[in-house]
């Protein structure tokens, strides 16, 4: 039984570019999967993804493009306000710029950079770098 799916689906995604496979395929899914997928296609560190409908559930396809040098869930979800953004970048990141958290806020699942500009806080969610 999994416990935390996020975890689970950005370890596999981690492990399938550490083995230098093109595609991998994460079950079960979620919204929130989805998002944080978005948002690492959108970055630049892997190719687009399809969710498939199969007996037992839904899975997601991914397309790998080899950029992922490390990236994971943030156990606990910690609440951060809009002024400690910069205390956890530096905690999770290994250089100014170099990489991003993904945040829920209420206006939805984004970067940090994005929450900086809209000066709103939410709950930590992941790191890729």
């Amino acid at each position: 039984m999994l416990n935390d799916t996020l975890a689970n689906a950005l370890c596999i995604t981690l492990n399938a570019e550490k083995a230098r496979k093109s595609t991998v395929e994460i079950r079960p899914t979620s919204k929130i999967i989805e998002n944080v997928l978005t948002i690492l296609n959108e970055k630049g560190y892997v190719g687009s993804h399809e969710k498939e409908i199969v007996i037992g559930g839904q899975r997601i396809i991914l397309n790998l493009l080899g950029k992922i040098n490390k990236c994971g869930a943030i156990k606990p979800r910690l609440s951060i306000k809009f002024a400690d953004i910069g205390k956890f970048e530096k905690r999770y990141l290994p250089a100014d710029g170099f990489g991003f958290l993904v945040i829920s806020t209420p206006q939805g699942i984004i970067t940090n950079e994005e929450a900086r500009t809209k000066k709103i806080g939410g709950t930590l969610l992941a790191y890729c770098y």
